[in-house]
């Protein structure tokens, strides 16, 4: 919503500049509230508060990321990369059918953690230096954008997994 409102005002007449202020205004206290919120849900419980720590440590991973893997994905640590890849939607699966080979696409799985992950990777490719050598690597093999984004999405969420279940914090090398 605030996205959407701070786009409306760059569009709006002048004379409700003062209106798109306020509600932005109003916004920005409801997100700096709600974060306090799940900041104080997060201390209360330690293994949470270990896993917001090994996960904040990544560069491009901020709270929203942080605070939607602990609500969405409870099994972090504790599964196999192949099964969290599918159980965040991002495994491909293939299309083939008798001689036909079809287009491998990702499907299913928990749509949050692939959108607040998409976002992250956005930020990764630009400041994490293993994600942007990774995904500069695949585009020179001529991979796809989206389909290099992609893995690297699938890289991350099973980064994320061996860092929770080592309980360790990221280490560039």
């Amino acid at each position: 919503m605030r996205t959407q409102e701070f786009n409306r005002q760059h569009k709006a007449p002048a004379i409700l500049a003062a209106t798109h202020k306020r509600m932005l205004k109003v916004l920005d206290k409801e997100i700096e509230s709600i974060n306090k919120l799940l900041t104080k849900t997060i201390s209360e419980v330690t293994e949470w508060q270990r896993t917001y720590e090994i996960l904040s440590s990544v560069p491009g991973v901020g709270d929203g990321v942080t605070f939607t893997l602990l609500r969405e994905l409870p099994e972090l640590g504790q599964l196999s990369p192949r099964k969290i890849a599918v159980l965040c939607g991002l495994a491909p699966f293939n299309r083939d059918s008798g001689v036909m080979k079809g287009r491998r696409r990702i499907k299913g799985g928990r749509a949050p953690i692939r959108t607040v992950l998409y976002m992250a990777m956005l930020s990764a490719i630009q400041c994490n230096p293993v994600m942007k050598k990774f995904y500069q690597i695949l585009v020179e093999q001529g991979k796809h954008k989206k389909a290099a984004l992609t893995a690297c999405m699938r890289k991350m969420m099973t980064i994320f997994n061996a860092m929770v279940r080592d309980n360790c914090e990221w280490q560039a090398n």
